[in-house]
């Protein structure tokens, strides 16, 4: 369960010997996709999916046109820096039922998770009633079958666990509520990705740090030998607006409702130029993560000032020592 520090002042714990700013590193091309980059119609792409297909890495992201709609583009790329997007979105508001109703103001912010030989691709849909999360399946990121509608309204930035757990389907989340000003991540579980039950808190914003308004997943969980290492994002509210970083934590493998370690400090803060400036300044949002071929390095893909997709690179094992030796 999540502890929040009480008590004296402790510079062991408030000011961490790590220095997270040199364990998570820039990609020298950032950004490497910008509005300029797309073959269609748009004013910002952002807040991309990453996942693996074959040798390419795939993103799928948030392309924002210049009417003000949103729908999802995907991007392909053999080394995993210099993409090639496709000519049209891949997924646009459906028009069928008992989908168009609950997508008619566009989608947003997707993740995807290969389970099994299938890629899982949830994103968030917008309409009169609010913001719901939909799962839809796909093989060839040509073709999508949307499967449901998995929360009601207001609950984003969810993430599938890439492997059952348990023989379950495991997701994290983000509700949103009027009583609950605060958001954090919980947990759900399901058989089927059609009914989900068995919720559970696990962690919430912390007061005074960087992440001290609210939270939300970022990418979809990587499995090390120590635990499931999750990217999440964190919200700060200053009198020049919120700022948007990256954090990350630690869960157990086999109960990922129990957290092993959560870092202090946070790994990537609007520094640059791009970052600082957009659509909404301020802003890193990570969406998508991958691991080289030897489990060494992740690759984590963000957007940045809802503007563009930019690329950052850390090694897991610096990751995974800032959860265990920052664990509040």
């Amino acid at each position: 369960m999540e502890q929040i520090i009480t008590g004296n002042f402790n510079s062991d714990i408030r000011y961490p010997m790590e220095d997270s700013g040199n364990i998570v590193q820039r990609c020298p091309e950032n950004p490497i996709l910008t509005a300029k980059d797309t073959p269609y119609s748009c004013n910002s792409i952002f807040n991309p999916a990453a996942v693996m297909y074959g040798e390419e890495t795939i993103l799928v992201f948030r392309v924002e046109n210049k009417v003000g709609f949103s729908a999802l583009g995907l991007a392909r790329s053999k080394d995993g820096v210099h993409f090639e997007i496709y000519p049209e979105p891949i997924l646009l508001p459906s028009t069928e039922e008992p989908f168009a109703r609950y997508e008619v103001y566009g989608l947003s912010d997707p993740r995807v998770s290969k389970i099994g030989e299938a890629y899982y691709l949830v994103y968030a849909a917008y309409s009169e009633l609010g913001v719901h999360p939909v799962v839809a399946r796909t093989y060839d990121f040509i073709s999508f079958e949307r499967i449901s509608l998995i929360a009601e309204p207001d609950n984003r930035n969810v993430v599938l666990f890439p492997e059952l757990i348990n023989g379950e389907y495991v997701r994290l989340d983000r509700p949103m509520g009027e009583i609950n000003t605060a958001p954090g991540i919980w947990i759900s579980y399901s058989p089927d990705l059609v009914y989900w039950g068995k919720h559970q808190f696990v962690m919430g914003p912390r007061p005074v740090h960087w992440d001290c308004n609210k939270i939300g997943p970022g990418a979809p969980p990587i499995k090390t030998e120590r635990g499931w290492l999750e990217i999440y994002h964190g919200v700060r509210k200053t009198v020049a607006g919120d700022i948007y970083r990256l954090g990350c934590v630690l869960l157990d493998l086999n109960d990922p409702a129990r957290i092993i370690g959560r870092a202090m400090p946070y790994i990537l803060s609007p520094e640059e130029p791009y970052e600082r400036s957009g659509d909404v300044g301020n802003v890193v949002f990570a969406g998508g993560a991958v691991l080289d071929d030897y489990g060494e390095t992740i690759r984590i893909y963000y957007g940045a000032s809802d503007q563009c997709v930019c690329l950052a690179t850390a090694r897991v094992d610096d990751l995974i020592s800032l959860c265990v030796n920052n664990v509040r």
